[in-house]
């Protein structure tokens, strides 16, 4: 009995309330796992797959399960019209969608933010799946409210990924499409205001300001913002100053003030 004791896994890695506390560890098969310390002792998930190492249909997920049966609907019926999800099937995909979300957790507390971007897009596909192919109204819509923080985290994820390489321009792309993506979201819900309200765009709003920050300047467009001050003000020879230095940066002739 005492080898069955999970004593010895906390021993030393205490439950602290309000924090995602993860480590990595090589299993008994040598394979790289996630431990997350949780309040009852530890959940442990495979790096790769779904997170509880079982294959649901000889699939890698539900997800990939079901993604087979609309492929063989369309296959057979030459469209969509003949598929759809059950309450029992929506229950598991959404109890699945769970456990990636653990993962995701963990995996951005450990810095993998390429993992993070894996397993959210997949949790974003399982939402579109239920709203376009659940039964039931209650199935269609139940997994909807938690749109904007699985977009946000995908954007930031990939953002921060990016940011790491020092693209910083592709760190912005991916956070301003995480903020149009809410911002659809809401309007599709009919909530334009609370949009601003958010607390995933605040997020992806602090992030922007920071990737502002570190973006290198671009001195043409320095220049073309002194050029047309300039010429606001009709300080005429400032404006002759600026156009040639323009001239310098282009590399071709007489630049139109934008």
């Amino acid at each position: 009995m005492a080898a069955k004791d999970l004593k010895w896994v906390t021993d030393g890695w205490p439950y602290v309330p309000g924090q995602v506390s993860v480590r990595r560890v090589r299993g008994s098969d040598n394979r790289i796992k996630i431990q997350m310390r949780v309040d009852l002792g530890v959940l442990q998930m495979e790096t790769v797959g779904r997170p509880d190492g079982s294959r649901p249909y000889d699939h890698e997920s539900l997800l990939e399960y079901h993604r087979g049966r609309l492929e063989a609907s369309r296959r057979a019926n030459g469209n969509d019209l003949g598929f759809n999800l059950d309450n029992d099937e929506c229950r598991d995909l959404r109890e699945e969608a769970f456990q990636y979300y653990q993962r995701y957790l963990a995996n951005f507390v450990l810095e993998d933010y390429e993992a993070v971007a894996r397993d959210t897009r997949r949790n974003i596909e399982v939402l579109d799946l239920c709203r376009t192919y659940a039964r039931d109204d209650e199935d269609r819509y139940s997994l909807e409210a938690y749109r904007p923080y699985i977009v946000m985290m995908n954007s930031q994820s990939q953002a921060l990924g990016a940011m790491r390489l020092g693209s910083y321009r592709t760190a912005l792309k991916h956070v301003e499409a995480g903020m149009r993506a809410i911002r659809d979201f809401f309007r599709r819900a009919r909530q334009p205001k609370a949009f601003r309200e958010s607390s995933e765009v605040e997020v992806l709003g602090t992030l922007r300001r920071e990737i502002l920050r570190r973006l290198p300047v671009d001195p043409t467009r320095v220049v073309r913002r002194k050029l047309k001050k300039a010429i606001e003000q009709e300080r005429y020879e400032d404006a002759a100053r600026y156009r040639d230095q323009l001239e310098a940066l282009l590399g071709h002739d007489r630049p139109s003030v934008e």
